[in-house]
């Protein structure tokens, strides 16, 4: 598979190189995707536009860490668009000190998480969360990181 990644890093904060979120955007992809070809664009920003578009897109206020925006094109097309994910570097940040974790490990975290939205999968019920946080901890271990979830409360995790 062919992965064409579009980073548009507009964040005043420090955000990993364009090679890690192939990385670990491909370890998302990889296996579940039977396209040929998949293009991404991922924006990496700051609290204010990530509110904006949170405000916009779900009703909710304040910026939050990811917003993943699958592409709704229609089939007869064949684009490789999967869509767009939003990440703010400020949240991801913050979240990774409050949670203990590195830097890269919550970024990467956050990166395959947008991805695995642009595949579908979702975790507003039960037991959607069950199988996506299953596989986001497969996917960050194959890469070394150890499992986000670990001694996190349900309440405290991913509220996208």
């Amino acid at each position: 598979m062919k992965l064409l990644l579009d980073v548009q890093a507009v964040s005043c904060e420090q955000v990993p190189s364009k090679e890690e979120l192939r990385h670990w955007i491909a370890a998302a992809l990889s296996e579940r995707t039977t396209r040929q070809e998949v293009e991404i664009v991922v924006r990496l920003v700051d609290g204010d536009e990530m509110a904006q578009l949170n405000t916009n897109y779900r009703g909710k206020k304040g910026a939050t860490n990811v917003l993943s925006f699958p592409a709704d094109l229609p089939p007869d097309l064949e684009l490789p668009l999967l869509g767009d994910i939003v990440i703010c570097a400020p949240v991801v940040l913050e979240e990774a000190a409050q949670q203990g974790k590195t830097a890269s490990a919550h970024w990467a975290h956050m990166a395959i998480h947008g991805t695995l939205h642009l595949l579908g999968y979702d975790h507003i019920e039960e037991d959607e969360a069950e199988v996506m946080e299953a596989l986001e901890s497969a996917i960050l271990r194959q890469l070394d990181y150890s499992c986000p979830y670990q001694n996190q409360p349900q309440h405290e995790r991913i509220s996208v």
